[in-house]
């Protein structure tokens, strides 16, 4: 998927950008936390890392960012009011806006606590748009709810993805062997695709077909179609390679799996020219356009979302114009996805059926490139440059650092202080001794008083039951019930001065007891 490998390539510039800054990984779980550590260990034995448990939201505030590999940040908004909403910066970036779960994350900025030293880096001008527009109307859903008039958002830079441009530079060498592996004659021109093999859910096949079909009649040159990537199923396979059987006969399919690097490699290296035409709306940036780039390839792609940002239109490829069907004639194809009757496959596989593009302008510059060698140089070396200077990881990444710290200063310049309805958490995130007060007849605190329960229980024994130690390292401490234990009279004393006897700070000292009266071993009363 693409955002995989976005997110891999990312991972890898920051790796060799890092220089002394040091790289947390930031979860739930250590094992998380060190599968990070080893893979950018791995990548540079010198990189700083660390690992930063969830919880320890005051680290975080020390370090100043966090990144998060998508649009959401409600979620970590939320928790960050535990430390205070100026605490530090929160990062997201947009990878595929279609889905109902990356809408609603967008949509939900504008009720999540995100302010101005807060982003979501769009990849695209078409995503930035797109986000924009569901903001706005989010905003006047708000207004006409509950009569909102305070609309603060995070910051909405234009960042794209990049490439790591040494990956795809290729020698005369590499290239001739490449395709003497894959069994492709001198006089043989390769169009090439690369990426996911779904017709519904990332570039229908069928334009691409027809067109080079006509260019292999009009030229009369022989032309292969190397198309690199993956089926999702058995059926999406078939309808590929009948596709390809029927609607271009006198082109050469074939076929790679995308998945296996050393076979991509080999793909991008065979190549004479590369064509992607996405007409998917699930589609946002599109890296392979610029891997083609960097693989120093003329590109012919669909004038679509990312696209329209990356191929300069008659200097390093072709754009070819695309069409969709004016709003509100979509609402039907809304209103079924959000009822259920059609999934997101079927939803984006529906839309797909009515978005086109030009056919003939797709032939002619098919056919322009298959005819002349020179043009394919010269628009493949342009691209080489544009990738190199504009898309190259190293150039990307640097966009990020200059991000963070124009979110630092945002942040540290905010003079405003919390008053006294600034919420420490979330709502729906509290205490469940708050939330669930009114569930036991009584809460325990420093005046209620315990006594030994007079019955025969063994603390010890239940500890160690599994019944009990699943809890692991949130049981009370052997040494802490002991000496609790040892202080509890059967005068009975309140907790509080149980807890100032035996020096257990009060609330270990509540937590402890509640336990031992779990077991039995003590008794409560007000």
């Amino acid at each position: 998927m693409g955002r995989q490998a976005a997110g891999n390539g990312f991972l890898r510039a920051l790796i060799d950008c890092a220089a002394d800054t040091r790289l947390w990984a930031y979860s739930p779980r250590k094992t998380s936390g060190q599968t990070f550590i080893d893979i950018a260990q791995a990548r540079d034995p010198k990189c700083k890392t660390g690992w930063l448990p969830a919880q320890r939201l005051d680290r975080l505030a020390q370090i100043g960012s966090l990144y998060l590999p998508g649009p959401g940040l409600s979620e970590a908004a939320h928790a960050r009011l535990r430390v205070g909403p100026d605490a530090y910066s929160l990062v997201g970036v947009t990878h595929t806006t279609a889905s109902h779960a990356a809408m609603d994350s967008i949509c939900g900025l504008l009720t999540a606590p995100v302010f101005p030293w807060d982003a979501v880096i769009c990849t695209s001008t078409a995503v930035q748009k797109t986000v924009r527009a569901l903001l706005d109307g989010q905003t006047d859903y708000l207004r006409w709810r509950l009569g909102a008039d305070k609309i603060t958002l995070p910051q909405l830079p234009l960042i794209p993805l990049g490439v790591h441009c040494d990956d795809l530079d290729f020698s005369p060498q590499d290239k001739l062997k490449a395709r003497q592996e894959l069994g492709i004659g001198e006089d043989e021109i390769v169009a090439l695709f690369v990426g996911r093999l779904s017709f519904h859910a990332k570039a229908h096949p069928h334009a691409m077909y027809v067109a080079l079909e006509q260019a292999a009649q009009r030229t009369g040159k022989k032309i292969v179609l190397l198309q690199c990537g993956w089926f999702a199923n058995d059926p999406i396979e078939r309808a590929f390679k009948d596709g390809a059987a029927k609607f271009c006969p006198s082109v050469r399919a074939l076929w790679a799996d995308g998945r296996e690097a050393a076979t991509a490699r080999k793909a991008w290296a065979a190549g004479d020219l590369f064509v992607s035409l996405s007409d998917n709306i699930q589609e946002t940036f599109g890296l392979t356009p610029i891997e083609a780039m960097a693989a120093g390839l003329p590109t012919v792609v669909s004038e679509w979302n990312g696209y329209t940002d990356t191929v300069r239109d008659g200097f390093d490829g072709f754009r070819i114009p695309t069409w969709m069907p004016q709003s509100p004639l979509g609402r039907k194809y809304a209103l079924r996805h959000e009822m259920g009757m059609d999934n997101y496959d079927e939803y984006c596989g529906v839309t797909c059926q009515t978005i086109s593009l030009d056919h003939n302008a797709l032939t002619e510059a098919l056919i322009r490139l298959v005819e002349d060698p020179s043009l394919r140089a010269e628009m493949g070396q342009r691209g080489k440059l544009r990738a190199r200077q504009e898309f190259d990881w190293p150039a990307i990444i640097n966009r990020y650092f200059a991000l963070w710290e124009e979110l630092a200063e945002i942040r540290m310049s905010h003079t405003g202080k919390p008053d006294g309805n600034t919420p420490r958490v979330a709502p729906g995130r509290r205490d469940p001794f708050d939330v669930f007060a009114d569930y036991p007849t009584a809460s325990i605190n420093g005046d209620t008083r315990v006594s030994p329960s007079g019955l025969d229980r063994d603390w010890q024994q239940a500890r160690e039951h599994w019944r009990f130690s699943y809890s692991g390292a949130d049981l009370p401490k052997a040494d802490t019930i002991s000496r609790l234990m040892e202080g509890v009279t059967e005068v009975g004393k309140t907790v509080a001065a149980l807890s100032q006897e035996t020096s257990i700070a009060l609330e270990s000292a509540i937590l402890t007891l509640a336990w031992l009266a779990k077991v039995g071993c003590v008794r409560f009363e007000s």
